[in-house]
């Protein structure tokens, strides 16, 4: 029998791995476990040699450890189309946000913003720069601690304003998902898998299981937990 396969992702696949993972043990007889922690500290125990035999993170950090020789180049496979999604806490009144216009519009309104730690947050950055509001959101932003999900801090009251990836938001209590960010502005990140270099299981192993993960018949797990096929 194969011993279990390993695999290291950031928090906004946790969901749709565990469900892939649990079908591929039932289908295939090989059981999977997965460890989602946040994307720098996921990235940095891959490069640290971890005995880990895929990992799954944003695709500019996969191609960072296939550059380092921490992952195997041939075996890199897209995963996910994930988009960002806006939320307040359950019962706030809710702004429009369906234009870019009307999004900087509540962004403006809103005492405080919560962000993450992975490129969701960079980019969330990087818009608010184009915006010209790098300034007025001095003294308002609120980051989310690694592996935190930003729509605590919203449920919490800590932040009016989360913004975050929607797989991360759909299944918190005490927050209500508004929409996804609107044409102009959107925020996609494509979540990738590849095989670590420092797996022990036969590598025809390790790639049936990224072939699965990237099959048709993983689809329906990708849509339901808010994200596109890749």
């Amino acid at each position: 029998m194969t011993a279990p396969l390993a695999g290291i992702s950031s928090m906004a696949t946790r969901q749709v791995l565990a469900e892939l993972a649990d079908a591929y043990r039932r289908q295939v007889g090989v059981e999977v476990r997965f460890e989602s922690v946040g994307g720098v500290d996921a990235a940095k125990r891959v490069r640290a040699g971890e005995a880990f035999d895929l990992v799954v993170l944003a695709s500019d950090a996969i191609d960072a450890l296939i550059a380092g020789g921490h992952a195997v180049a041939a075996t890199r496979t897209d995963l996910v189309h994930s988009d960002v999604a806006i939320a307040v806490r359950a019962g706030a009144p809710v702004p429009a946000v369906d234009t870019e216009a009307a999004l900087m519009r509540a962004v403006l309104a809103a005492r405080t913003i919560g962000y993450s730690t992975g490129p969701s947050g960079t980019a969330l950055m990087q818009l608010f720069e184009r915006w010209g509001l790098a300034a007025a959101m001095q003294g308002r932003l609120a980051q989310a601690p690694a592996g935190v999900p930003v729509g605590q801090l919203v449920a919490r009251g800590e932040v009016e304003l989360g913004f975050q990836q929607r797989s991360e938001l759909l299944h918190l209590d005490g927050i209500t998902v508004i929409g996804t960010m609107p044409p102009g502005a959107e925020i996609r990140t494509t979540f990738t898998a590849a095989r670590c270099s420092a797996s022990r299981q036969p590598a025809a192993v390790v790639d049936a299981l990224l072939r699965y993960l990237r099959s048709p018949a993983a689809a329906d797990a990708k849509r339901r937990q808010g994200m596109a096929p890749a």
